[in-house]
């Protein structure tokens, strides 16, 4: 059995809360599932990407829902992915698999944050704008605040869930905003973008299939409230409802946002980093209705700082559960004893996520340097999903106990559902190696990519079994 959070309290009396309601998890849910930014990339890929959406939704989304419903509900201790892998195949791969999800965020980070950098601009874009290609701008941008969401979790999820919730508030009204405004452009201009039949089926060309990684990656973020099990109230009862009552909302957002952006741009003018405001800008200018560009271009900045800000407080209670198996330092383990927080995790997961921020940007231009984040993102990202889909399979082997919920069906469709999330997930990684071709230093960014992954797996390979000799000694 996993250690519970009591294992510690003598060393380290505080002890986390459960502060996570329906309403908390849900908005959690919510910021955590959408990410604005995946609106531009899906509209550059045109008419087709709402095909995509669904596919993405239906093939990805709803397996890893009924999974994270299940899994969780077997073994709801903090930890989630982590536990669930080891209860399945053991602790080494338990711990690979936390290692690489926990490291998985280090490019997100940064990667989301230039993505609230290059949108914050339109904030007064008459002014700032010229800082849309200085690199400078975007670094102290994501440094500063990188630190100050640090800081936030730092002293717990009962103030950090309020970002949360208010970011989770933010992603919806700049999606209704783009496709209101989409509408009336449409109405008024007729659309930008055909949507015939023909426009709307995916095709296989390289450039297309890159996006498809991108699509289903955005649905992922459903596992990472388990991982703060010991913080939700009711988990078998809130965790389910929220999940399902989530998921919908997400990709109604997703659809809708990308279906104003479509109406109001020509996919070949959409940016992956600024794309929702160039489409909010155009349309407003059109329309006659300018001022809503500052208050649009705060919202998304601030929706998305939240979505960092839940995914640091969700993964950093993997380092902190493998301090208490003893494989990373204990110290992972220690909670803060005025806050309760995991801190030593949370400081180490920014500490490093500002490295990645600067390593990408190595011989790379801004727009170069968010492509090289977001792929590595992805790949990291997946890694981990192959080892949920394959541990919900295993398990299906496994007597479930009374508070299981398990997958409509029985053990045969869970393992229908494990076989298509697994093959998706594969997919997924595979596609994502596909290098863009407006990159310019093409192999750079691949090496980079593939370099790092590979980087990381052996880091946490050494740091498993490095701890392991050091535990064996210490007895």
């Amino acid at each position: 059995m996993s250690p519970s959070i009591p294992d510690v309290q003598d060393e380290n009396p505080p002890r986390p809360k459960r502060v996570l309601g329906f309403r908390d998890l849900f908005f959690f849910y919510v910021v955590t599932g959408i990410s604005l930014r995946w609106i531009a990339a899906a509209a550059v890929a045109g008419p087709k990407s709402i095909v995509i959406w669904l596919s993405a939704w239906l093939f990805f989304y709803v397996p890893l829902a009924l999974s994270v419903i299940e899994l969780s509900s077997r073994f709801p201790d903090e930890g989630g992915l982590y536990v669930w892998t080891k209860q399945a195949f053991g602790e080494f791969p338990g711990f690979l698999c936390g290692w690489v999800y926990w490291t998985s965020y280090f490019p997100y980070l940064p990667a989301a944050l230039y993505f609230a950098a290059g949108n914050a601009l339109y904030i007064c874009y008459g002014s700032w704008g010229h800082f849309s290609q200085h690199v400078g701008y975007y670094i102290i941008f994501s440094l500063i605040t990188l630190a100050l969401v640090t800081w936030i979790n730092l002293t717990g999820l009962s103030l950090g869930r309020w970002l949360h919730d208010a970011g989770a508030i933010a992603m919806w009204i700049p999606a209704a905003i783009i496709f209101v405004m989409g509408m009336i452009s449409w109405r008024r201009f007729g659309a930008a973008n055909s949507f015939g039949l023909q426009s709307m089926l995916p095709t296989m060309h390289s450039k297309d299939m890159m996006f498809w990684s991108l699509l289903i990656f955005a649905f992922g973020g459903s596992e990472a409230a388990s991982f703060m099990g010991a913080e939700i109230k009711g988990t078998k009862r809130t965790v389910p409802t929220a999940v399902i009552s989530s998921g919908f909302t997400v990709a109604l957002c997703y659809i809708l946002g990308t279906l104003g952006v479509l109406l109001a741009l020509p996919a070949a003018a959409v940016s992956n980093l600024q794309g929702l405001m160039q489409a909010v800008t155009a349309t407003a200018q059109r329309v006659g209705l300018s001022q809503i560009i500052p208050p649009t271009a705060f919202l998304i900045a601030l929706s998305t700082i939240a979505a960092v800000s839940a995914f640091l407080a969700a993964s950093a209670r993997l380092p902190f559960v493998a301090g208490l198996d003893r494989i990373v330092p204990s110290v992972f383990g220690k909670l803060h004893p005025n806050w309760g927080t995991p801190w030593i995790a949370l400081l180490v997961e920014s500490g490093v996520g500002a490295v990645f921020l600067l390593l990408g940007q190595f011989q790379v231009s801004v727009k170069g340097a968010y492509e090289v984040l977001v792929t590595l993102g992805v790949i990291t990202y997946f890694i981990p999903y192959m080892f949920l889909f394959a541990s919900l399979l295993k398990l299906q082997g496994q007597p479930a106990g009374e508070n299981v919920i398990r997958i409509p069906g029985g053990k045969w469709a869970g393992r229908v559902v494990a076989t298509v999330g697994l093959l998706v997930a594969g997919s997924a990684i595979v596609l994502s190696l596909i290098p863009s071709s407006e990159e310019p230093h093409t192999l750079l960014a691949v090496v980079k990519a593939g370099g790092i992954t590979l980087a990381l797996f052996a880091i946490g390979t050494w740091i498993y079994w490095a701890g392991k000799r050091k535990d064996r000694r210490s007895v």
